[in-house]
């Protein structure tokens, strides 16, 4: 979910966006990845104030179970060596020290507020910022527009325009981005750092050790210098074991730290004033005021100083420390150090006295610059025992993919350091003549072949982690039996080396030693000769040679490894196919899956987790600081991510059969389970409580519509107001839903529960004044209009939700709402409407279509876009008729005053018209309507560039967005008003109206109440005398009594179809004119939901989709995805039952048979014996006259054809979407619109959770099946669930691009750094938006001139997307084209071409050769090979470019300019000069038609004309002058193009544009802005020149 993506909320809103402080992040990382954020001290000398910190109570950290164990779980007790506290637990005891080994640096430690506050004077030097708070983020949302917006993906396939230094350049919202050049103060939450590499010295190995250690003595440096200390700080610089540290800067000289801590005291105490000042001044009504816009930067006062850890048998080490960090922390890093990873139970000395783990630095006595600390080895306990045998394992398969592939330990795949064969940021520049530049035959242009292999590269033997131990087991003689635990016996441990040596270990409190046991007999008696050693890796290594030296290998290459390919991932990301994987013996593997333990919370105190308590506890932490908001938003997303990660596990349990369900004796289909303090339900209609709505199909469909309620009402984020925690799983055909507890519900009848709403749809209705008090609160963003309706009683009950929404106050007394599955208006276009008819154009369109079930729902993006649409029809009209009055009021004389009535009188005709037209619901209005939308859409087009030109004001900014969005039933006249304007004349107008108070003379003020009340019935508003466009989701619901007089209820209907009409009329025809314009181009399915998603679009309108997208020959390509999109998904639809009547035994073979008649060629696969698993054993003799042993029954999906099931794709289609598919089978489908069999299996594949074996399949053979039931390798969960947001950082990334767009870049570039700071505190070191963040970041670099900056960050954007998306994600194939520009950019020939051929690779698998991307892509590939003079190969790629590039944007087009440019200078290359004449003058000619004659493109294209015609008559008189010797044909001498302006022609086909303006030029653009600010009017000078090359190129 992208950045921004849930409901605006009014307490976020109002809210400051203030500079944070960075906190590290865990990462086990490597010493030579280590030194990250040892140079923020130079960072901070462009820091104008340090953050806040309240001091005072010991800190208490919250649990981190990502990235904190070994092995990037918290997993079964390998936690570290101290037991871990919930949230919940954290936040109730703010005040006492904390109990948790895993403590997240993340969070801003929870403490004592009665302490007072050390704010850190602003530095002087720094004038933006100011202490008090003058200068302020502007907030994204006002609250007082009531936006809404829930959109998953706002950031993910909305593109927004960036203007850099004056220039518009296209980049999707999703890159919201930091930076860390010289421009930017990001502190490091272990992303930040810059690119080279100083690794030698003892001092960066003592940086490793602490990613945010404080600065040593001495090392100030220039902030222009600070590229070259920072090298190779890419990542973050921490163990995975590591806790988060908490943030802290460093300060550029330790001198001046003193000064600063004097300073403080001086301050102490101010800081609560400043915060409450930033508050109000943020309010909304304060939001126009140019002035608060600058972002407001405090920081955390922290001081660092350097300490040196001495460990037995190991060098001493020096480490930068800092003093707010724990002492734990120092623990966790040398858990990871190679030299000391393999110790787990030691304690902290200092002089002699033991540190306690979880005391601040600063609060040891004693602790200071140079001090020296021991690491001295403790006792084992069994406890801790079993955490270092855990921690061996995980080290010896820290290297290995086995956990990702399974799908386990939020581990996944990262393949860009072995596509480029090392680390880029290690690499020399490559002379062009040394590079390799011949692709694999399968990415050339025009190849049929689609091999799967080189999709997960590097999985060769050499590659291969090396084996250190055959076996690593806990023994068979476990438990140790009385008389042993006498002698101090904690666990027996049995290992057989690769020498093939068999030994069995004991583990005691001094350490691990041989015992004289065999697999037979128990002798628990000391090996002779008897070795004792305090680490089970120390012992193994004496006794094996083998382990010693493979042991060494595995450390290498651990520590090798990017931090970014070992951190864990907030989610499980699964893999579609997988390599055939080698299963070892691995105890602990076996032990966590059949222990009745439940993972990884049984370490805990208190055992299991209490979910429900921890969710809610985290929601309920203050929100009024940033700090507070950062705290309190990490401490959600974390515990939502390991709720996430418990349900699915136990969902997968309850499908699996290894849950015992609450009520055992009844049917399966309707038992319900409780595991781990989670509920569990399957997807069936148990009891018949969906029978009147669709059944099964109801039961189904419901958790997914209750989980888009729990999405908006946990976005809004009303104060008092619970929600359940959900997740929903689709696994092995079933759908499981999982949700926490609410306390008490279990003990009483849910009759007995229910305070609000319905138990039995709607008979008997219950209200509560306290949930009608939260829930209107809520409603108001929602939409949603508070209605009565008439119980079973007979008494009129008041509701502000739908009748199913049920309201528990739970035993902790808190609000619950549950059942959110009618949150939004119903579809009416799918439902059958007894007493009431949809409009006649709706109805020409097929519609409605009967669903299988009743709960369609509109998506809450449509309610906001119809709103917003309505209310600018609402403003344009009345104001329109306003100016109208107060002309007249100006203009005495009589005719002008006749005239002026006239018209008023010929507008108000106009409007009942139209009210009447409506009310008929004609044809002709219809007709009417859809043109006047049409006209609308032209002028949203131009609005939204505008909007972001004019960006000062956030409330008109979003109403200017609005405004375009819609002027249904509007003439022209009205559009011409001015949008703001009429705002402003409407508002004081109703205010008057509404308050009463009549300040004109009793006539013009009834005309004005007139006026208003006639546009208010224009846009159907449900009040009179001012807009009110709110829904009734119970308005259609069947068996409710309203108690809303008929009239009224025809109103609240009307506007249902209207918006349900909108969805037809203007959001599908939008989304295709945005797909015409290029700026949406989806690569697969998802991307396709995605974007309809994001224009409120239902999936169940992909067959209209597909038919608006038809007609349009350009978007053949997004019509081809999108079919092959509905068929796959109609086949999942049959799927699912298909894979719930299958037998366990043969699920592997049934998955393959589907497979085969889906996508296989052969017409009647056979399902062979030996696929249908084991045979039962039959006895050899059998009596001469038994009876033969019955027929077995063939299984029902042994029925299944390729003919069968394409007929009943055909007919689901037809059902569920309105489609028809006329073909005849898959095969002609397939053939006739050009879709890739492997493209199919890939999105099958993803949508319904299979992984299949990574094989090259044959998909044409006729002969024999394509898929074997060995091919299915396993299936995995699909996993809904809401993804809780950054608010900060999307306030600071959106006012960071508002201030890039108005030329402001180093400005903007400072706070999309620090959004990036923000994201690091919330989600930690790994998340999808952090990814897209990096990418914007390495954008902004690049376009500043910073080109190795750009590189190491877009590294670490390729690394994360392949972490979190998927390594052949659209989003993935993206990061790679650009880290391949930036390489190119840096001299890395070689490896750019890499790259780009492993992004044509993976755009193949995922969309084919015919995607607008891939023409991109190719003029790359031509451009760089024509760079390296393959002229032959260059020609190939520019070719294939042209054809798509014609195809998808037209011939005439820019694009298809630039891509005939770049042919025809590679055609002169290879000496063709007529036909690069023929391509270049096509090019002078599109130029010349779009530009005009004197742009500087269409000058340049004649001048290239002139050259090549010169080039041509020279080559004629010298193939003349050797003709007429009769010598041979003179060699053609080419000078290849130098690599500046191969990189300007790069950057003009990837769309960055260089524009110089001097700084006055800027200044006079923002007076220019200013100006402007209130019209609709394009701002001149360079943007216009530059603004239409920039918009297509």
């Amino acid at each position: 979910m992208a950045l921004g993506s849930e409901v605006n909320d009014d307490n976020n809103s109002k809210h400051t966006s203030q500079k944070v402080k960075k906190c590290a992040i865990n990462s086990n990382v490597n010493d030579k990845c280590g030194s990250e954020n040892i140079n923020k001290a130079d960072k901070v000398e462009k820091q104008s104030v340090k953050m806040t910190k309240e001091t005072g109570g010991k800190s208490v950290s919250c649990s981190n179970g990502h990235a904190s164990t070994p092995n990037g779980r918290a997993d079964d007790e390998g936690g570290g060596p101290a037991p871990r506290v919930s949230y919940a637990a954290a936040a109730r005891k703010a005040l006492t020290p904390p109990t948790t080994a895993n403590t997240h640096p993340g969070y801003y430690n929870c403490t004592n507020k009665a302490n007072s506050e050390n704010p850190l004077p602003a530095k002087s030097g720094n004038p933006p910022a100011k202490v008090n708070g003058e200068k302020n983020t502007p907030v994204a949302n006002d609250s007082k527009t009531n936006k809404l917006s829930t959109k998953e993906q706002i950031m993910n396939g909305n593109e927004c325009v960036d203007v850099v230094n004056g220039d518009q350049k296209k980049e999707s919202l999703c890159d919201i981005s930091s930076s860390n050049n010289n421009h930017t103060k990001i502190v490091s939450n272990g992303v930040n750092s810059d690119s080279d590499d100083t690794k030698s010295s003892k001092s960066d190995d003592a940086n490793d050790v602490n990613s945010n250690s404080a600065k040593t003595k001495g090392d100030a440096k220039p902030v222009g210098n600070k590229k070259k200390e920072n090298k190779k700080n890419n990542a973050m610089d921490k163990t995975k074991d590591t806790k988060k540290k908490t943030a802290n800067i460093d300060k550029p000289e330790n001198n001046k730290e003193k000064e600063e801590e004097k300073e403080v005291e001086k301050v102490n105490g101010d800081c609560k004033e400043t915060n409450g000042e930033k508050e109000r001044e943020s309010s909304p009504s304060e939001d126009d005021d140019d002035k608060k816009r600058d972002a407001e930067v405090v920081f955390v006062q922290d001081m660092g100083f350097t300490v040196k850890i001495v460990s037995p048998r190991a060098e001493p080490l020096d480490i930068q420390v800092s003093s707010m960090e724990l002492v734990q922390e120092i623990h966790q890093v040398l858990m990871d150090r190679e030299d000391t990873c393999h110790r787990t139970c030691f304690s902290l000395q200092l002089d002699g006295v033991t540190l306690d783990n979880f005391a601040e630095l600063k609060n040891i006595e004693g602790l200071k610059e140079g001090s020296v600390i021991k690491v001295v080895e403790e006792p084992y306990t069994m406890r801790e025992a079993r955490i270092h045998v855990r921690h061996v394992r995980d080290l010896l398969k820290s290297i290995d993919y086995v956990d990702a592939y399974a799908g386990q330990e939020c581990s996944s795949l990262a393949f860009l350091n072995i596509i480029t064969q090392g680390d880029i940021l290690e690499k020399k520049k490559s002379r062009p003549e040394s590079v390799d530049c011949t692709p694999p035959d399968y990415i050339m242009p025009g190849s049929t072949e689609r091999p799967l292999l080189p999709l997960h590269p590097g999985l060769t033997k050499e590659n291969k982690a090396p084996q250190c131990l055959k076996v690593l087991t806990t023994s068979g003689w476990n438990p140790p039996p009385g008389p042993r635990k006498m002698c101090g016996d904690l666990l027996y441990l049995h290992v057989v080396t690769l020498e093939d040596r068999h030994f069995h270990i004991t583990a005691c409190p001094r350490g691990f030693y041989l015992n004289q046991s065999t697999e037979e007999v128990f002798n628990p008696r000391p090996f002779n000769p008897s070795l004792l050693c305090h680490s089970l890796i120390e012992l193994l290594g004496v006794v094996s040679p083998a382990f010693k030296r493979n042991f060494a290998l595995v450390q290498k290459r651990r520590m090798q490894k990017h931090p970014f390919e070992r951190v864990a991932t907030p989610y499980q990301v699964y893999q579609w196919a997988s390599p055939v994987l080698e299963h070892t013996v691995d105890a602990i593997r076996a032990e966590d899956t059949f222990s009745s333990k439940l993972g990884y919370e049984e370490h805990i105190p208190g055992q299991t987790r209490d979910w429900n308590e921890e969710l809610q506890t985290t929601r309920e932490l203050p929100r009024s600081t940033l700090p507070e908001r950062l705290l309190r938003e990490r401490a959600i997303f974390k515990v939502h991510s390991d709720f996430v990660a418990a349900a699915t596990r136990g969902a997968m349990a309850v499908v699996d059969g290894n849950v015992m369900a609450i009520n055992p004796g009844e049917e399966p289909k309707m038992q319900m389970f409780i595991w781990n303090n989670i509920f569990f339900s399957l997807g069936f209609d148990v009891r018949d409580h969906y029978k009147d709505l669709g059944g099964d199909a109801a039961a189904f469909v419901a958790p997914r519509n209750d989980l888009q309620g729990v999405r908006v009402y946990s976005a809004v984020d009303t104060v008092g107001l619970h929600t359940l925690g959900t997740v929903v799983v689709d696994y092995r055909g079933l759908r499981v839903t999982a949700q926490s507890i609410i306390p008490g519900i279990l003990e009483k009848e849910q009759e007995q529960s229910v305070v609000y709403g319905s138990i039995d749809f709607g008979a008997t209705v219950l209200s509560h004044p306290k949930y009608m008090e939260l829930l209107s609160k809520a409603g108001q963003q929602l939409k949603i209009m508070p209605h009565s309706v008439i119980s079973a009683g007979g008494e009129t009950v008041e509701l502000c939700s739908s009748v199913e929404c049920k309201g528990i106050v739970g035993n902790d007394g808190r609000h619950y709402i549950l059942d959110l599955l009618r949150t939004f208006p119903p579809d009416v276009n799918f439902l059958q409407l007894e007493d009431d008819e949809l409009r006649e154009d709706i109805k020409s369109m097929g519609f409605p279509i009967i669903h299988k079930h009743k709960l369609c729902c509109l998506r809450q993006e449509l309610v906001d876009s119809f709103v917003e649409a309505r209310y600018f029809m609402f403003i344009r009209y009345a104001a329109f008729h306003l100016q109208q009055l107060s002309a007249k009021r100006q203009n005495k004389t009589p005719d002008q005053k006749s005239i002026e009535a006239n018209k008023e009188s010929d507008k108000i005709d106009v409007v009942k018209e139209a009210k009447e037209n409506k009310e008929e619901k004609t044809q002709e209005k219809a007709k009417d309507k859809k043109q006047k939308k049409e006209d609308k859409k032209q002028e949203k087009e131009k609005v939204q560039s505008d909007k972001k030109d004019a960006k000062e004001s956030v409330v008109e900014e979003t109403k200017d967005a609005k405004d375009k969005e819609e002027d249904i039933l509007l003439n022209e006249n009205y559009s011409e008003i001015d949008t703001d304007v009429a705002k402003k004349i409407v508002e004081s107008i109703t205010d008057s109206i509404c308050s009463g108070g009549d300040k004109q003379e009793n006539d013009s003020g009834e005309r004005s109440r007139a006026v208003v009340a006639a546009a208010a019935r224009a846009v159907a508003s449900l009040k009179e005398s001012e807009f009110d466009v709110r829904f009734n989701p119970d308005v259609y619901s069947a068996g409710i009594k309203h108690a809303a007089t008929p009239e009224q209820l025809a109103k609240q209907r009307h506007l249902v179809k209207e918006a349900a009409a909108f969805l037809l009329t203007t959001q599908i025809p939008a989304f295709v004119r945005e797909c015409l314009e290029h700026s949406s181009a989806p690569m697969d399915g998802a991307g396709l939901s995605e974007a309809l998603h994001a224009r409120g679009i239902n999936v169940r309108y992909l067959g209209r989709v597909v038919q608006a997208l038809r007609p349009h020959t350009q978007l053949a390509y997004l019509h081809a995805i999108a079919l092959a999109d509905l068929i796959l998904r109609a086949a999942k639809h049959i799927y699912t039952p298909y894979l719930q009547g299958c037998d366990a035994m043969c699920t592997g073979a049934a998955v393959a048979h589907f497979l085969n008649c889906l996508l296989g060629a052969c017409p009647s696969p056979a399902v062979g014996g030996a696929e249908l698993g084991v045979e039962r054993v039959r006895p050899r003799r059998r009596r001469k006259n038994a009876d033969p042993p019955p027929p077995q029954a063939q299984s029902n999906w042994q029925n299944l054809t390729p003919k069968s099931l394409f007929s009943q794709i055909r007919q689901e289609l037809k059902a569920y979407w309105g489609f028809e598919l006329n073909a005849e089978s898959m095969e002609s489908v397939i053939e006739k619109y050009g879709l890739q069999k492997i493209s199919l299996l890939r999105s099958f594949a993803i949508k319904v959770g299979l992984q299949v074996m990574l094989r090259e399949y044959d998909f044409d053979n006729k002969n024999k099946t394509t898929f074997t039931a060995s091919d299915i390798t396993n299936i995995f969960p699909v996993v809904k669930h809401i993804n809780p947001r950054a608010s900060d950082a999307y306030n600071f990334y959106t006012t960071g691009q508002n201030k890039i767009q108005s030329g402001a870049v180093s400005e903007g570039h400072e706070l999309i750094a620090e959004a990036l700071n923000l994201l690091n505190n919330v989600y930690g070191a790994m998340h999808g938006e952090i990814a897209q963040c990096l990418r914007m970041v390495a954008r902004l670099c690049y376009v500043t001139g910073e080109h190795r900056d750009a590189m190491a960050y877009q590294q670490k954007a390729v690394l994360m997307s392949e972490r979190v998306n998927g390594i052949d994600h659209p989003y993935t194939i993206t990061e790679y084209s650009h880290l391949a520009l930036y390489c190119f950019a840096n001299g890395q020939v070689s490896t750019a071409l890499k790259l780009l051929y492993r992004a044509r690779y993976l755009a193949l698998i995922v969309c084919g050769e015919n995607h607008p991307e891939m023409a991109l892509l190719d003029s790359n590939i031509a451009l760089i090979l024509h760079a390296v003079g393959e002229y032959e190969l260059s020609l190939r790629f520019a070719e294939r470019a042209l054809a798509v590039t014609g195809a998808t944007h037209g011939a005439r087009s820019l694009k298809a300019a630039a891509a005939r440019h770049l042919l025809a200078r590679t055609l002169s290359c290879l000496g063709d000069f007529r036909a690069a004449l023929t391509h270049e003058k096509e090019t002078y000619s599109i130029y010349k038609q779009l530009l005009g004659e004197n742009h500087e493109k269409t000058c340049e294209s004649s001048e290239c004309l002139r050259h090549l015609t010169q080039q041509a008559v020279v080559l004629q008189k010298r193939l003349a002058d050797a003709a007429a010797r009769g010598g041979p044909r003179p060699p053609l001498h080419i000078q290849p193009p130098a690599l500046p302006a191969v990189i300007d022609m790069l950057n003009l086909i990837n769309g960055i544009l260089f524009v110089q303006i001097s700084p006055q030029d800027i200044e006079q653009f923002k007076a220019e802005i200013e100006k402007r600010q209130l019209k609709d009017l394009p701002i001149p000078g360079v943007l216009e020149a530059k603004g239409e090359t920039e918009a297509d190129s």
